[in-house]
């Protein structure tokens, strides 16, 4: 913090925040320290056990499994027009209650025998972290788009070309493994590989245990969770979009 800019009552409010947040997730906060420093800084680390046979990383799905999004795309793309001052107010709404929405379903979801892999969309998008799971998993990732769940308004403001610089670094870095529909519009492309801050989880569950995980997911308030794919055996990992 610097200290000398910010008063003990700010800092104060601060540090009330995040112990707020992290109250409504059940963790206690343990230690910490703080420095003087140029502009304030916050941030936590997050420690603690987990059942060995619950542990769902992102790299076991199996062909025939489907895939679950549990909140909808746009965050980078509100965030960009936010920056520029063309987010209206109802949008900024919805951003932040996009973002501050913890994703509490995790511990139920690991817990269900029929969820194979597990992951979360962040920085990469829903295509490179599905990339991930295709890859880890040796498999191929179909992404019904028709399907994914954005957040209101942001085709049309990615349409007008409030996209993140980050969505087009994730294509480059990773857009070779990944197969477009002929005619994809570029406003979907850059939703596809839209960064998402505190972003939704990604499942990929047995068919049979569908029905379960947005069972899950819905008793934690995510209504607008929706299957989003499939995934498919294949011998050169990657993803594929039906438009």
């Amino acid at each position: 913090m610097p200290i000398n800019v910010l008063s003990t009552q700010t800092i104060g409010r601060v540090l009330e925040g995040g112990a707020s947040v992290c109250r409504a997730a059940g963790i206690p906060i343990a230690g910490g320290h703080t420095i003087d420093s140029v502009e304030a800084i916050y941030g936590l680390v997050a420690l603690g056990p987990v059942h060995p046979k619950q542990v769902k990383r992102n790299a076991d799905a199996k062909a025939g499994d489907v895939l679950v999004l549990g909140k909808p795309l746009g965050v980078g793309v509100m965030s960009a027009a936010l920056k520029k001052g063309q987010l209206p107010e109802d949008g900024y709404a919805q951003m932040i209650a996009n973002t501050t929405k913890l994703n509490t379903p995790g511990p139920e979801l690991a817990a269900l025998p029929g969820v194979h892999a597990l992951t979360d969309v962040t920085g990469f998008g829903l295509a490179g972290h599905a990339l991930e799971m295709a890859r880890g998993g040796k498999c191929r990732v179909e992404l019904d788009w028709a399907a994914v769940p954005l957040l209101p308004g942001v085709r049309q403001m990615a349409g007008q070309g409030f996209v993140t610089g980050a969505s087009g670094r994730n294509w480059a870095g990773y857009g070779e493994s990944i197969t477009l529909p002929a005619a994809f519009a570029a406003e979907d492309r850059a939703l596809l590989t839209d960064p998402q801050t505190s972003g939704g989880l990604l499942v990929a569950c047995n068919a049979d245990s569908v029905d379960a995980v947005l069972a899950v997911f819905a008793r934690h308030g995510f209504e607008r969770a929706a299957v989003v794919g499939r995934i498919v055996d294949s011998a050169q990992p990657g993803v594929t979009v039906k438009a």
